[in-house]
């Protein structure tokens, strides 16, 4: 076995990337503190031709240097906006017909592996704040919740982590119902 070469990836250029079909995917990024977190999100995004990422709240905003160093120019590949109200966005979502589901732990949650996609559905995920989660407020508007099973004793993910496993379980779904 042997690692490939960089040159070896067949990466997408900026504009094959833009040009790409994308997943059917919106991240909701809700008031989230670190900047490294955020980046880490549009790699992710980057990674799995998600649609769009809005940033909501105190969400910093590209171009930020502590962004970059994390998202290696996922910010100049993945389409994002920035809106300071989150429950703006999730009913504007709803309006287009996109479900809208909250990735956070609360009552009648269905747990990832239960999810089922629906053929040509649109998805946009809210992850929340670091400390706090995604608001009561913000739960209350979306269509449902996924909740990520957690075994241990913290029962909390890092929110790129989470964005991780919820992307990649709703990228292999979504690409299975094709």
């Amino acid at each position: 076995m042997r690692k490939l070469e960089n040159s070896e990836l067949e990466r997408k250029s900026i504009e094959s990337f833009k040009q790409s079909e994308k997943t059917p995917l919106i991240l909701i990024l809700d008031d989230i503190r670190s900047l490294h977190n955020i980046g880490s999100v549009f790699r992710t995004a980057d990674a799995f031709l998600i649609e769009k990422i809005v940033l909501c709240g105190i969400t910093a905003t590209p171009p930020n240097k502590e962004i970059h160093k994390t998202a290696l120019g996922a910010t100049e590949t993945v389409t994002w906006e920035h809106n300071n109200n989150v429950l703006e966005v999730i009913e504007n979502l709803k309006k287009e017909g996109i479900m809208v589901l909250a990735i956070e732990q609360v009552e009648s949650a269905v747990f990832l592996q239960n999810f089922k996609v629906a053929n040509n559905k649109k998805y946009a995920l809210v992850f929340g704040n670091e400390v706090y989660g995604v608001s009561q407020d913000a739960v209350a508007l979306c269509d449902g919740c996924i909740e990520i099973p957690q075994l241990g004793t913290k029962h909390s993910l890092n929110i790129s982590v989470s964005a991780g496993i919820v992307v990649w379980d709703l990228f292999q779904k979504l690409n299975w119902v094709k």
